[in-house]
């Protein structure tokens, strides 16, 4: 039941993820290699959260408080640049980042 109650943090974690998939790699491409790899630790982060709230695990409250703090940074970076997919990645790590910071708040 834990992945009903959290459903909306995991769906804002998945989409982070996916959005930072993309970003990471057009920085690649655009050559912003500090956007690049945020984008990548913030995805990796993602994916985790919302497989630990998925399956109900008791560090739910820890991980989503550092996948907040991740995802911020990240959206602080992406912020910068003004190209499209920056500037989705900003908005999807910031909505994730609330929607985190929500669950870190319950859980504990």
């Amino acid at each position: 039941m834990a992945h009903r109650e959290n459903q909306s943090c995991i769906e804002a974690c998945v989409e982070c993820a996916q959005t930072c998939e993309h970003c990471s790699s057009q920085d690649i491409v655009e050559n912003r290699a500090a956007c690049a790899k945020l984008c990548m630790d913030c995805a990796d982060i993602c994916w985790t959260a919302a497989g630990y709230m998925s399956r109900g695990s008791q560090f739910v409250a820890s991980l989503c408080g550092v996948c907040a703090d991740i995802c911020q940074a990240c959206a602080a970076e992406c912020a910068k640049h003004k190209n499209e997919h920056c500037q989705s990645c900003a908005a999807a790590c910031r909505r994730c980042a609330e929607e985190c910071r929500k669950v870190a708040k319950v859980a504990h």
